[in-house]
């Protein structure tokens, strides 16, 4: 090696959660990363320097800790600004050079440091307020902090300070608001300065509801505030804040509104309105506004930002004539046009998923209109995007576009919290490919500034239930570690008023829905899933303290709804909602007793809490929950496991539940995975578990030994399954496997969005088990490498960035020989374990292994209409062959052979085809004879849909 190869550098230093420029914290924690091609590089400790005001100090830390280490120092100040590197030492003695500096500034203010007034115009509509200050010397620095009950952007003479979305984003606003601050001393002039802001409701004014029941939750009109703290050279500070003798003016924006859309009226452009020259002596004298009495805190997650643009990738006419734009993905977030027309000519933008019968498909966002207008000023090329409202879409219908149409006028630009990319999975199969690259977009839509369940309908809220099944996977996709702490503190908020109980969605602003503070298992437990997932992922043990009350009062709460059976059966539940065997009109109606769900989770909160108080050094708590899970164990066992290894619900969620949260011993665990197996080949490996069991199904059957079924379930392309809404070309994933039926017609359900991410938390499957990268410690500390191979798939591999480095695996089937790859990051281990059963453990560095794993190929022997259903079923070519011979002839009758067949061992293939038609079962016959001796299995189904969602 060279030199250069055998140093040791340390990059990637982040002072807090994220890599923003100001910190919200006094004390925030240090990470760093190192690069070698040393081989199994560890640290043994570390050293770090600080500037500040000057001066140097220099704090060791012993040990391999490089992860949200604790601060070395005297706490912050707020405002102040510091520089920090990081030198490491490596076991064998040797040190790294020092890292870049990484400038970090408190953004924080001191305990009363907010004097600015909230301000405001006294209405809902969208208005400009300005206010001007004079500067007397030389600035130092400048440091303007905003925030709004409502949606705000801010300008210094007349220039925007930052590229922030829909400031100050969605808190719980009755207990928490955020500011943000921006250095704006580049912004600041000698003399007279201006403040501008502009202000809309946001989610502050939005109506919170479904159909007829949809009202406001915050009260009163929205406001904000600003304060700018100068710091000039002489050491003097002025403060300037909102005031009383600011005034305001409705501007270019007439109406704006989350679900709704946005109008802007050109002709209403108020130029240099928010520049110090401008005269505004005619505008308004702003109302101080009466607010909840909340002091507001810095942002500690990153901000929504337009992440790319999209162009437009088709241009259709609809059978009615409508210009229809289609930008080739689900998206969220709004267009840009570029325009030219008469002055008060409008053109309207109306965004919807999917198109149905060649029309825009509006009907799933129920009343959310997701409209734009623009009415044109008339003065040659303009270009307008929307800034206030964001929409769930795939197609934009155009109507009045004045002259000739470009689709190079127009483009789609995404909008989301701005996460860092962390993670990504690869495999040859087409469609399984799609199917994760939708999961992918699926998340992006959904992360805007609270985990929402779907962006485009009168919805768009933050249920708990829907992140607490998607957590892993998110935190293997994106750094959710900022976003999904700041959510939880609006958990903790909401749950602390509700006395224990964690609503349905937060911000809880539904009030008006039966049930919203009930306590409902899956949804609710997601105070002690989702803590705990952040300090797997992200060994973030700070926010295990912070939710352990939570954690603790929500496993209470349900203890007392049990009347010490320790059995939750009584109240409301949503059990294994979406069930695909449920009434359309009754998702909740699952096959899986909701008692065996509810309890299976309030046993998983209790262990989980557990484990959170061991890891806290809470031992008393730690036994207490851990003698309260051992016992809810029991009586689940008693009550809803048979001895010979059935579940009391003889569904595949039950089973799973079971399995994969561990509430049965080693004797019975087999029997319930072989029976899960049975259930999963009875429906025709087609899925039939809603939304608690889709996620853990392939987990219950690969851990038991049973990946060829889970290889069948996941490869399915019939409806239901993961992979149907990819043959119909959905790119994102649906709130139901038939969204879109397949004629091409929306399902007629009141609820059908074709962006939920929460079906598709299949993907940590995929990635710790499939691809087998998972960590085993903290932060991926020591990491495992356990590959389970598909009989299905030619190969799967998975990247994902640690907080200690970039770590990667994956397998690659070459004939009869299986090559596998693995990349373990500097100051980490890997434990790998190869399907043969072989073992390594390995240091840092790039490692590959071979091993001789041929696709099983069997001797189909003789199949007739006698044959078993389960064996036809096992077998792709031979089912696909029945089926086709059955279509050719009569494609009614295959159609519901196909749905409604139970494959099970025992009967046999004639007995669902006895009233079949002597021809059909003669074509079934001669089909059969057809086969070659030997099974191989199909090859990839490729067929993609038109492009619909």
């Amino acid at each position: 090696m060279t030199a250069e190869e055998l140093t040791v550098h340390v990059h990637a230093v982040r002072v807090g959660w994220t890599d923003e420029a100001f910190v919200p914290d006094p004390r925030p924690p240090l990470s760093w990363k190192t690069t070698t091609e040393l081989p199994s590089w560890r640290q043994k400790a570390a050293d770090i320097t600080i500037i500040r005001d000057g001066a140097t100090s220099i704090a060791s830390v012993d040990g391999a800790d490089s992860v949200l280490v604790n601060w070395p120092f005297e706490p912050l100040r707020p405002g102040e600004t510091a520089v920090l590197r990081v030198r490491v030492h490596s076991t064998d003695g040797s040190a790294s050079q020092w890292s870049a500096g990484t400038q970090v500034t408190a953004g924080f203010l001191p305990a009363d440091g907010w004097q600015a007034r909230f301000i405001g115009s006294g209405t809902e509509e969208p208005h400009l307020m300005r206010g001007t200050f004079d500067v007397r010397g030389t600035v130092r620095r400048a440091l303007l902090r905003s925030t709004a009950f409502g949606a705000h952007d801010i300008h210094v003479n007349g220039s925007t300070v930052d590229d922030a979305e829909l400031k100050p984003g969605w808190t719980s606003y009755q207990w928490r608001l955020h500011h943000d601050v921006a250095d704006v001393t580049e912004h600041i002039r000698p003399g007279r300065n201006a403040l501008g802001i502009i202000l809309t409701g946001g989610w502050y004014t939005e109506r919170y509801g479904f159909r007829d029941a949809a009202r406001r939750f915050y009260e009163g009109p929205p406001a904000a505030a600003a304060q700018l703290t100068l710091e000039y050279e002489d050491g003097s500070v002025d403060t300037v804040f909102t005031d009383e003798e600011w005034r305001w003016t409705r501007g270019p924006v007439l109406s704006a509104s989350l679900y709704q859309g946005e109008t802007y009226d050109a002709r209403s452009d108020i130029p240099g309105w928010s520049t110090p020259s401008f005269d505004a002596s005619a505008w308004t004298p702003v109302e101080p506004i009466a607010v909840p009495d909340v002091t507001p805190t810095m942002r500690a997650l990153p901000p929504v930002r337009v992440i790319e643009r999209l162009p437009v990738e088709r241009v259709l006419t609809t059978p009615s004539g409508k210009t229809i734009l289609d930008f080739g993905q689900n998206l969220v977030g709004r267009v840009r046009i570029r325009v030219r027309g008469e002055r008060g000519h409008t053109v309207t933008l109306r965004h919807a998923e999917v198109l149905e019968h060649g029309e825009l498909g509006t009907r799933p966002l129920r009343n959310a209109a997701a409209t734009d207008r623009y009415l044109l000023s008339g003065a040659g090329e303009e270009v307008w995007e929307p800034k206030w409202t964001f929409h769930g879409f795939r197609y934009v219908q155009v109507d009045d576009w004045p002259g000739p149409f470009s689709a190079d006028d127009v483009s789609a630009a995404v909008l989301h919290t701005d996460m860092p990319s962390r993670g990504g999975f690869t495999t040859s199969h087409t469609l399984l490919q799609r199917f994760h690259d939708n999961v992918v977009w699926g998340m992006r839509g959904n992360f805007l500034s609270v985990p929402t369940d779907c962006p485009q309908r009168d919805e768009r809220l933050g249920w708990t239930g829907d992140i607490q099944v998607f957590a892993p996977t998110a935190a293997f996709l994106y750094d959710c570690d900022a976003f999904l702490r700041s959510w939880l503190d609006d958990v903790l908020l909401e749950q602390r008023a509700a006395e224990g109980v964690v609503p349905m969605v937060v911000p809880a602003v539904i009030p008006q829905v039966p049930g919203l503070f009930q306590p409902v298992a899956a949804w609710g437990d997601a105070i002690t899933v989702v803590p705990n997932v952040l300090w797997d992922r992200f060994a973030d043990r700070d926010v295990l303290e912070r939710c352990f009350e939570g954690m603790a009062a929500w496993v209470d709460v349900v203890r007392s709804r049990t009347g010490g059976t320790l059995l939750w059966e009584e109240g409301l539940q949503f059990g294994d909602w979406l069930d695909p065997d449920a009434p359309p009109e009754r998702p909740g109606d699952a096959k899986t007793d909701a008692g065996i769900v509810a309890t299976a989770y309030f046993f998983r909160s209790a262990e989980l809490t557990a484990r959170a108080a061991a890891l806290l050094g809470r031992e008393a708590d730690a036994r207490r929950y851990a003698d309260l899970a051992a016992r809810i164990a029991d009586a689940f066992r008693s009550a809803y496991v048979t001895p010979g290894g059935r579940m009391m619900s003889d569904a595949p969620t039950a089973y799973a539940l079971a399995i994969v949260f561990g509430l049965v011993e080693d004797g019975r665990r087999q029997a319930l995975g072989d029976r899960l197996r049975d259930l999963v080949r009875a429906a025709g490996y087609r899925i039939t578990t809603g939304f608690v069991g889709t996620p853990i199904i392939c987990e219950a059957l690969t851990d038991t030994g049973h990946p060829d079924a889970a290889s069948r379930l996941l490869t399915q392309t019939e409806c239901p399954s993961w992979l149907y809404p990819v043959t119909m070309g959905a790119t994102t994933v649906w709130e139901r496997w038939d969204s879109m039926l397949e004629d091409g017609s929306i399902n007629p359900g009141q609820m059908t969005s074709f962006n939920h991410y929460a079906l598709g938390a299949v993907a940590d499957w995929l990635h710790r088990r499939v691809v087998g990268l998972e960590p085993l410690e903290p932060a991926y500390r020591v990491i495992s490498i356990a590959p389970t191979l598909l009989d299905d798939l030619d190969d799967a591999s998975a990247w994902h960035e640690t907080p200690y480095g970039r770590a990667c695996a994956g397998w690659r089937r070459e004939g009869a020989r299986v090559h596998f790859h693995a990349e373990i990051p500097p100051n980490t281990r890997g434990v790998v374990e190869l399907p043969s059963g072989a073992r390594h453990l390995v240091g840092s560095g790039s490692h590959t292994w071979t091993e001789e794993s041929p696709r099983p190929v069997g001797s189909r022997g003789v199949l007739t209409l006698g044959s078993s259903l389960a064996t036809i079923i096992d077998d792709q070519q031979a089912y696909q062959a029945v089926l086709d011979a059955i279509r050719d002839i009569d494609a009614s009758r295959a159609d519901a052979f196909r749905r409604t067949t139970r494959w099970r061992a025992g009967r046999a293939l004639c007995e669902p085809l006895d009233k079949a038609p002597l021809e059909v079962l003669a074509a079934v016959e001669k089909a059969l004879a057809a086969l070659p001796d030997s099974q191989t299995g199909p090859a990839h189904d490729i067929r993609v849909g038109d492009n619909r969602a």
